[in-house]
């Protein structure tokens, strides 16, 4: 059997209830994002520029959402004879049930698709980070360490420290010394980004260790890295220094939307020879009518504006009326906004009517963001429950 330098492991299938109503009817990472992509696209399309050309897609809740979106992976340029793209569903288990019990359970389920690969290194990658990242290097680097895993790493605001997994490294070799998921008390603001390179049989044996362990919550933060550092495996931090963001929230969704809107932070406008890869239909032009008023906004192809729109991201048919007021605010695509409405700091969902004069979100600075579900109609003064931070 040919041996693959490298097989890329997408952990798709959490159900991503901190994303609330946005997830209500798709898997997390294929939300819509950034005016015209999916979540997903970016992993994808950091996968086909780093020349992996094997992806197995860990899929569990809503499947059918992703499967239909990614069909055979063609978008991506991911449909080679060899290689391409595997949807992968959990195995049934004694009551007939598909679930994974963690991440690294969810990889362990696959073993016999990665053995059918027959690869050196396998990436663990997740579904719902927003960054452009060449994986190349993160293998090169990898290699020249001699590690048996390598964890990519970005430092990270220290007041956000604690919701992720937190190292500490000998900085001279980036030996990772230290790793603890989220703590209370975090030793350092470098934190993992749920990326990590392992040498296969290294993976292989510590995948069935966790799953013969009784006690394991079976995630590689919580599991496989720990006891990797008690066996004194050689663990290596790649440092990222680029735009990374997971969206797994209502804010932080939000926010990476919001920093589409500056160039110093617009992760696409970075490298633009690094394409993000997507699949969409056909749209027509966005039309702007003569009274239309635009300022620091992506509005997206099949949009028709005849209002005021500020700071804002508008995806693919979205409908804006005369004397309508949208700032600060991402609106799904084919929402409707009616004559006079106001719109702040919210996230309006797929399929949306807001009626004329219907005043949606607050506008004061930094009040919580105002969520509403796919295909609703939202009347005037109808009240309306904020996302609380």
């Amino acid at each position: 059997m040919m041996k693959k330098q490298c097989i890329a492991m997408l952990l798709a299938g959490g159900k991503g209830s901190r994303l609330k109503e946005l997830t209500r009817n798709l898997a997390k990472p294929a939300v819509p994002f950034g005016g015209k992509y999916r979540i997903i696209d970016f992993a994808l399309s950091n996968c086909k520029n780093s020349s992996i050309d094997t992806v197995g897609i860990l899929t569990q809740y809503k499947q059918e959402t992703l499967k239909n979106y990614i069909e055979n992976g063609e978008k991506w340029g991911l449909n080679q004879k060899i290689g391409g793209i595997a949807i992968l569903h959990p195995n049934h288990n004694d009551v007939g049930e598909n679930s994974y019990e963690g991440t690294a359970h969810a990889v362990f389920e696959n073993l016999d698709y990665i053995e059918s690969q027959n690869p050196e290194y396998v990436l663990i990658l997740s579904g719902d980070h927003i960054y452009k990242m060449d994986y190349s290097n993160l293998v090169m680097e990898h290699k020249q360490s001699g590690a048996d895993a390598t964890i990519s790493v970005i430092n990270v605001p220290w007041s956000d420290a604690s919701r992720f997994g937190i190292l500490n490294i000998e900085h001279e070799s980036k030996r990772i010394i230290d790793f603890e998921e989220k703590p209370e008390t975090p030793k350092s603001n470098l934190a993992s980004m749920g990326i990590y390179l392992f040498n296969w049989p290294i993976l292989k044996k510590y995948l069935e260790i966790e799953e013969n362990n009784p006690y394991s919550s079976k995630d590689f933060g919580k599991d496989i890295i720990p006891t990797m550092l008690r066996d004194n495996c050689h663990l290596h931090a790649y440092l990222f220094s680029g735009y990374w963001k997971d969206v797994g929230t209502v804010e932080s969704f939000w926010e990476a939307n919001m920093d589409l809107l500056s160039a110093r932070t617009n992760p696409i406008l970075v490298n633009e020879e690094w394409k993000i890869y997507t699949s969409g239909m056909p749209q027509p032009p966005m039309y702007l009518d003569g009274e239309a008023f635009l300022h620091k906004s992506i509005i997206s192809e099949g949009c028709k504006v005849f209002g005021r729109v500020e700071n804002s991201v508008l995806f693919n048919g979205v409908r804006v009326a005369k004397g309508a007021y949208i700032k600060d605010s991402v609106i799904l695509p084919n929402t409707i906004i009616g004559e006079n409405a106001v719109i702040n700091r919210a996230v309006i969902g797929n399929g949306i009517i807001i009626e004329a004069n219907a005043k949606v979100g607050d506008s004061a600075p930094f009040s919580d963001i105002t969520l509403i579900g796919d295909n609703q109609t939202i009347q005037e003064d109808q009240p309306l429950e904020k996302v609380n931070k």
